[in-house]
């Protein structure tokens, strides 16, 4: 790994992990409600049955199960045909890790969950937001890897926008069906941002110096 991409993810997971503390402290500090609030009384503004049936589907998305089944399939996937057991073993790593410090921080803070009518029922803490920490993680590694093997422009373009749209949506989905502040959803981006520009340091470092064995 040159020293620039070396520099550039290191920077890359910096940055959110700083800006993840930063909102925290204003999250904890009730800094955040006055904007969080807003923002969901307006997205209610937008509540229509076909929308809220949109929602519910890319919320299910993001639920625990379907997470893990998705997950197996393109761990079976990027095997069959890349036979890549490193990338194997990076996809995992960053999946557990991402749903471990997902609890971790959840029952740490202990952020209830809004007031507001919920569309779907939720229990458990609000901060951060565990779909759309899983949905980053996992469209993020996906990102990342199939990238690495996909040579075409359009293949990439097609790549990027499925995921970035698929992070966004989930993220969007728990605003909108009132389990969760604006404020989880962005910090769940940052930490989940911060796990996997960290994961890919350290596999970008390691691959350098002892190459994994394919």
């Amino acid at each position: 790994m040159n020293v620039k991409l070396f520099l550039k993810l290191l920077f890359l997971g910096v940055v959110p992990l700083i800006s993840f503390i930063v909102l925290t402290y204003f999250v904890m500090t009730e800094k955040t409600l006055r904007i969080d609030v807003k923002v969901i009384t307006y997205v209610r503004t937008l509540e229509h049955p076909i929308v809220t049936k949109g929602m519910k589907a890319l919320s299910f998305v993001g639920n625990t199960w379907p997470v893990i089944i998705i997950s197996i399939l393109l761990l079976l996937l990027i095997y069959k045909l890349y036979r890549k057991r490193d990338e194997v073993i990076l996809f995992i790593i960053v999946s557990l890790g991402s749903t471990g410090m997902n609890q971790l921080f959840k029952y740490s803070f202990k952020r209830e969950r809004p007031l507001f009518e919920q569309l779907v029922m939720e229990s458990g803490y609000s901060y951060p937001s565990g779909h759309s920490m899983a949905a980053f993680t996992l469209y993020g590694i996906v990102t990342f890897l199939f990238w690495r093997h996909i040579k075409s422009a359009l293949g990439r373009t097609l790549l990027v926008t499925f995921c970035t749209v698929m992070i966004l949506a989930i993220g969007t989905s728990r605003v909108y069906l009132g389990v969760h502040f604006p404020s989880d959803v962005v910090g769940a981006y940052l930490l989940s941002g911060f796990w996997l520009f960290l994961t890919i340091w350290v596999y970008q470092y390691i691959k350098e110096r002892q190459p994994i064995e394919k």
